[in-house]
């Protein structure tokens, strides 16, 4: 019988210590581990955690690793998961701390990173398209996240007060399609 909070730690101490690029360039592993190999969540939930975790203060990786250890364990496995989630990265970014500095002006050091960077905009745009095609964006859907994306870069508007307005947009239109469903009864 596997121990599940082994299998957990594991499966996040994986994707923490193999992903270049932050949270973003981890949503498609985490998308291919949770949902797909261990069926631990499915499609849609998957979703709901991405967007849970974008809305939450903190790091999107570790943010997700909570909302899924949590389903799977409860408060423990939110305690495991996150520690996978984060373990591989701090020691990794604790060994290049300590041994970087005095290689940080080397040539084939910096070319290294030079041509890790192109890498890691594909490994952050994947889960982009993919969250396009997993909410099914019809015309008024898509306008919404292109005007969004507009007001980011253009306009400079911070994220926050968008998700503020849209959801007291979303709730007051629910609030008012009830209101008439009701009314006619």
């Amino acid at each position: 019988m596997k121990n599940i909070y082994a299998e957990i730690f594991t499966c996040f101490a994986k994707i923490g210590a193999f992903t270049l690029g932050g949270g973003y360039a981890m949503m498609p592993i985490i998308q291919k581990e949770v949902v797909e190999k261990k069926r631990w969540i499915d499609e849609k939930d998957f979703m709901d955690v991405i967007a849970i975790s974008q809305s939450a203060p903190g790091i999107l990786a570790v943010n997700i690793s909570i909302f899924i250890g949590y389903r799977l364990k409860g408060v423990r496995g939110s305690i495991v998961a996150t520690l996978g989630s984060i373990l591989p990265s701090f020691v990794i970014i604790l060994l290049i701390a300590m041994f970087f500095t005095s290689y940080s002006h080397n040539e084939t050091v910096i070319k290294i990173f030079q041509g890790i960077r192109p890498a890691v905009v594909a490994l952050i745009a994947v889960p982009v398209v993919n969250m396009a095609r997993s909410a099914k964006l019809n015309l008024y859907t898509g306008a919404l996240a292109a005007a969004t994306a507009a007001a980011i870069i253009f306009l400079h508007v911070s994220p926050i007060y968008i998700l503020l307005t849209v959801g007291t947009v979303y709730i007051a239109a629910e609030y008012m399609i009830r209101r008439r469903g009701g009314a006619g009864k």
